[in-house]
């Protein structure tokens, strides 16, 4: 005869689905939404803060969706949210705006929320950083880590 048996755990399961939120965030209202919504489900929100035209957004765009949704970074210790910021929108105020409030100087910057402050010892500015997946692959996972 054979026995089966059923794994049983008194917590659920910390893997969960990273999302990222397909239309780039305009609005200071829209922004604050997604904050309440992170925190709420306790899960970091990292953001790209970028112009229109930021070509250097535009290469580490797909390789930071590549590490999310293809590789699953950041799953393991509950997943994170992805949402790219657009700094030059007029209802953001530009540089000087929201953007600002954040201490975001610089294009591209990465900025990761965790119950809805932000998290400045861990801004990602530098050029070599950016574009480095191995790097963004450990900030993910860091920033995941903090589980919102």
């Amino acid at each position: 005869t054979s026995t089966l048996s059923r794994q049983f755990a008194s917590t659920t399961s910390s893997r969960a689905k990273n999302r990222i939120y397909p239309s780039r965030v305009r609005s200071e209202d829209e922004l604050q939404t997604l904050l309440l919504m992170s925190a709420s489900s306790r899960t970091p929100l990292l953001t790209l803060w970028r112009t229109q035209w930021c070509t250097l957004s535009d290469e580490i765009r797909p390789v930071i969706h590549e590490l999310l949704e293809r590789d699953g970074v950041g799953e393991g210790s509950g997943g994170v949210s992805f949402v790219e910021v657009e700094t030059d929108s007029p209802d953001l105020g530009g540089m000087g705006g929201v953007a600002l409030r954040y201490a975001v100087n610089q294009d591209p910057t990465l900025l990761a929320f965790d119950r809805q402050e932000p998290q400045l010892e861990t801004k990602v500015v530098k050029a070599e950083d950016l574009k480095s997946r191995e790097f963004l692959r450990r900030w993910i996972e860091r920033e995941a880590a903090r589980q919102g």
